[in-house]
């Protein structure tokens, strides 16, 4: 694969990573998964049950496993035609994933803070 197919892919195949990992971390659709993980972390005296289900509560922990199944999926590799080039572009996916994830969390966050602003301000122009 050229490196311009290699740089598209780059920035292409971690949008459904992040669109994952988001989503079954934060949405309130998988709400019971997180706090039943969230309890089970919490309370659990093992290191080994911890870490698991911390690693299901976490975004960015999240990703590096939907990574890896993505590349199980694509056999996409970065730079180099080899293991090492899985492991280039594992790191490389997680790391745009959670640059999309952030962008994200801020445009999530900045409408969030819009809304509420107006809905101030509505409750001022109607007193």
């Amino acid at each position: 694969m050229d490196i311009a197919t290699q740089l598209f892919w780059l920035f292409i195949l971690p949008l459904p990573i992040a669109c994952i990992a988001w989503t079954v971390t934060q949405e309130e659709i998988f709400k019971e998964l997180k706090v039943y993980c969230t309890e089970c972390y919490k309370s659990s005296t093992s290191i080994i049950k911890k870490k698991f289900f911390y690693l299901l509560t976490c975004e960015y922990c999240f990703s590096h496993y939907v990574t890896l199944l993505f590349l199980f999926l694509t056999n996409f590799k970065l730079l180099l035609d080899n293991w090492v080039g899985y492991i280039i572009s594992g790191f490389a996916l997680v790391w745009i994933a959670n640059i999309y994830m952030s962008i994200y969390a801020f445009i999530r966050q900045d409408i969030k803070r819009e809304k509420t602003e107006i809905g101030i301000m509505d409750q001022l122009t109607d007193l």
